[in-house]
């Protein structure tokens, strides 16, 4: 069997009882940047994301609408793909959970808990929220009554359903958050996850029987299974558990999976303890970020506060929408959205520290030297030892997203466009120009030009379409795909006599 040669990474699937908003675009553009990333750092990437369609929430949904519940989701399918498109997400694979290739194996797997014993049939009574699809305790519900999440008036059930037996693996499970804490990140998760399982765990019912819309349970057609426990093994049937082992195990496990916080029950206890009860390998890393704020409450459809992508990408564009998120907010922790501090962010960052560089320097080449790259006839001095100090930190900084720090390796990198801007107005070539410096100026632009062309690597993860734009303006032969991090983005690389082209601006002024 081949050993595991590929980072793999996933994005929670989601769920689609409606449009996607700009809380799914937040983990979704996350990933991307990851997965741009590591191939950025010459690795072998696989990248999924898709949609959780079964369960009685789009059972529902699709009866208000007077449809099958498979006509709902294939309607609404499209749209989850075309928030991809606009985000210009780089994902490998799409799984949707009605797909063959996952139902057949979902029966697969839970026939092996099934016929190990941890699976068996009792009754169950409690509350149960339909939105979350889950079962509460009483002390979890708000005021006694409502969900936790959605604060909505949860239902008192009492249903025959199969049961997985986690309380058997919660000792397992705390070991594993002790020996590898870097299973759940960021630290203040896995308090909370370590917490709930040393609270003591329940068994967990694992089928419904109250409706039928779901992988049906193959040793009793009476039962569907429960919508997380179908969803939850979309990460190993997309990249051929049951079906493809050399694919699987080039595969698996995951490195990262990028989950919101409440989701952190389901996949840092349910999913570990089920993959231990099979005897597959657990996911190196779950990372659950925080919540997307609007007017101080999660995003939601719910609340009002749904945002539509487009909204946004139709005004500031899609390098800003990616940008943004991942500069404005500490990935780990919640973050407030405002229209206002987006916009600060494309004019200060965007149009003014790499836009004006890229436009200054690009028409002084176009203007002093014919738009051809010149020779760096005299030897570096001070101030270009000064720059490479500065894109060197840039550099090194831009590692910070491997531990998923988007906002510090962001805050590196525009230092480094800020020594370049500190770099044209302390070597001032107009007045070199003037002068008649020649080889001082060649020099100067020179560089100037190298460090862009190192910026647009740089920037290519987070902003692939200003990093592309950026890359066709400066004339290199070599595709901008091509390039790796750290090798290709080392000062000096630039071959003299490229020939730029000024262009249209990188990041124009905002429509009014």
């Amino acid at each position: 069997m081949p050993a595991k040669d590929t980072y793999y990474l996933t994005t929670p699937i989601y769920y689609p009882n409606d449009i996607p908003h700009i809380g799914h675009g937040y983990t979704t553009v996350a990933a991307d940047v990851l997965a741009r990333w590591r191939r950025l750092r010459g690795d072998r990437v696989h990248f999924l994301t898709g949609t959780d369609e079964h369960g009685e929430n789009i059972a529902r949904a699709a009866a208000k609408r007077g449809m099958t519940p498979q006509e709902h989701v294939d309607e609404i399918n499209p749209r989850w793909h075309d928030m991809l498109s606009l985000l210009d997400i780089s994902n490998d694979d799409f799984i949707r959970t009605t797909e063959t290739r996952h139902t057949a194996r979902v029966q697969d797997f839970m026939q092996v808990l099934y016929d190990r014993g941890d699976i068996y049939l009792d009754t169950y009574r409690g509350a149960y929220c339909v939105f979350c699809e889950a079962y509460y305790v009483a002390d979890e519900l708000v005021d006694g009554r409502l969900c936790p999440v959605h604060r909505r008036p949860v239902e008192q059930r009492e249903q025959e359903n199969y049961f997985f037996r986690l309380s058997h693996y919660a000792e397992q499970l705390l070991r594993l958050y002790d020996a590898e804490p870097s299973f759940v990140q960021p630290a203040v998760r896995r308090n909370e996850v370590r917490s709930f399982v040393e609270s003591g765990l329940q068994d967990v019912s694992v089928s419904r029987v109250s409706f039928d819309w779901g992988v049906p349970v193959p040793w009793d057609d009476k039962h569907v299974f429960y919508v997380w426990f179908d969803a939850l093994l979309n990460y190993v049937t997309a990249i051929g558990y049951g079906s493809d082992p050399d694919a699987f195990q080039r595969r698996w496990p995951a490195d990262v999976q990028f989950i919101g916080k409440d989701l952190i029950r389901f996949h840092c206890v349910y999913w570990p303890a089920m993959l231990l009860a099979a005897g597959l390998a657990l996911p190196e890393q779950v990372y659950a970020h925080g919540f997307l704020l609007v007017g101080g409450e999660k995003m939601s459809k719910s609340n009002a506060t749904g945002i539509r992508p487009a909204e946004l990408v139709d005004h500031f564009g899609v390098d800003c929408y990616r940008y943004y998120f991942l500069r404005e907010i500490s990935f780990g922790q919640d973050g407030s959205f405002s229209w206002e501090s987006m916009e600060a962010r494309y004019t200060t960052d965007l149009a003014n520290d790499l836009g004006n560089l890229a436009n200054r320097v690009l028409h002084m080449v176009g203007s002093y030297c014919g738009g051809t790259v010149p020779e760096p006839a005299v030897a570096a001095g001070d101030a270009e030892s000064a720059l490479a100090g500065g894109l060197a930190a840039a550099i090194e900084g831009l590692a910070a997203f491997d531990r998923l720090d988007f906002k510090k390796g962001l805050e590196d990198l525009w230092v480094g466009i800020g020594a370049v801007n500190r770099y044209v107005e302390a070597r001032a070539p107009w007045k070199l120009h003037k002068q008649g410096a020649a080889d001082e100026l060649g020099r100067c632009l020179y560089t100037c030009v190298d460090a862009l062309r190192i910026i647009a690597v740089l920037i290519s993860p987070v902003m692939p379409d200003a990093a592309a734009r950026l890359w066709a303006k400066l004339g290199l032969d070599e595709p901008l795909s091509a390039q790796r991090y750290p090798a290709t983005v080392q000062p000096g690389l630039l071959p003299a006599g490229a020939k730029v082209e000024r262009g249209e601006l990188l990041f124009p002024k905002l429509a009014e």
